[in-house]
């Protein structure tokens, strides 16, 4: 498993608790702690904390749904490679699950399961959440959470693309000459012959 498939502070940020009353902003209205700081790795902490703590960090907001963390899609693409894991709509705003949840057994007929945890799922990916997704490059290494090596693909491809497009290019220009062949010159003119000065018969005396 390559170093940069896992960014350094992801573990830390799947084993945060998160939620909790902020120690020294709880009894204020936005004293609970659902701030992540990326640059520190650290706990979690509250909209107060951070604004005197992590001003020019980068930061993420967890939400809550159903009594598990989540986070919106918006901000964790910027920093992660999400593909491959499972997205949901709640409250208007597409979000994806830190961590796998609980589920009986899924029934026959599901069509889509979580390659780690067998949960179900909605549509055709391969994770329920981004823990789940970290499990699976750990055991299988098929799978990355590096923008770098995702920009370095779309980056290939384009190159491949225009690459292609050149040489057909390039083709078709070749094609067009065969078809359109370029008039040839004009044969040099060849130049009069002088005809030579006629000689007089000499006078008879």
């Amino acid at each position: 498993m390559g170093t940069m498939a896992v960014p350094p502070w992801l573990e830390s940020l799947l084993s945060t608790a998160f939620f909790t009353v902020c120690t020294t902003h709880g009894d204020a209205a936005r004293g609970e702690c659902n701030m992540y700081c990326l640059d520190c790795k650290g706990d979690a902490f509250c909209f107060y904390c951070r604004s005197s703590k992590h001003k020019d960090h980068q930061v993420i907001q967890i939400r809550r749904s159903s009594y598990h963390d989540v986070v919106r899609v918006t901000e964790i693409q910027k920093v992660l490679d999400i593909s491959g894991v499972q997205t949901y709509v709640i409250n208007s705003a597409r979000v994806l699950f830190l961590n796998e949840r609980p589920q009986p057994k899924s029934g026959k007929g599901v069509a889509h399961i979580c390659e780690i945890c067998g949960r179900s799922l909605l549509d055709p990916f391969r994770f329920c959440s981004l823990g789940c997704k970290l499990v699976g490059i750990k055991r299988n290494g098929n799978a990355s959470f590096s923008l770098e090596a995702k920009n370095e693909v779309v980056v290939m491809d384009r190159t491949r693309r225009e690459s292609i497009s050149k040489e057909e290019e390039e083709l078709r220009e070749g094609s067009q000459q065969d078809i359109y062949p370029p008039t040839p010159p004009p044969p040099p003119s060849s130049a009069r012959r002088r005809k030579g000065i006629p000689h007089r018969a000499p006078f008879g005396s």
